[in-house]
């Protein structure tokens, strides 16, 4: 099992950047693909981010490409959602989760969440 801890939201207005963390406990986070989805009230979640667990493959959103950059530190079982350019459309719950197998970009492949970080985006 794979317990996951988010962090780094808050508050940001339009334009800036936050970096969003999660922290994950167990010896095989390196055996797991990771994503970040969001879910802002009345929308479904969605995939923003991903990244398998070997060969640097990267999934991004057509929203969020070129404005977000996913990365992780297997040493510190530790993922990171990098959030520039923040609009208020980004605002959102952004969850981290884990899936044990392929394709990163399908979104029933996470079996394991975190409990959610709020990201609010105004002036």
């Amino acid at each position: 099992q794979v317990q996951l801890v988010e962090s780094g939201g808050g508050l940001v207005q339009p334009g800036g950047s936050l970096r969003l963390s999660c922290a994950a406990s167990g010896r095989t986070f390196s055996s797991y693909s990771m994503g970040w989805f969001r879910q802002a009230p009345g929308k479904e979640r969605e995939l923003v981010a991903a990244i398998r667990w070997r060969g640097g493959i990267t999934y991004y959103a057509d929203s969020v490409k070129a404005r977000f950059t996913i990365s992780r530190d297997n040493a510190k079982n530790t993922v990171y959602l990098q959030m520039n350019s923040l609009q208020p459309e980004d605002a959102a719950v952004y969850y981290c989760a884990a899936a044990g197998r392929d394709p990163i970009w399908q979104a029933l492949n996470y079996a394991y969440w975190g409990q959610g970080t709020q990201v609010t985006v105004s002036s």
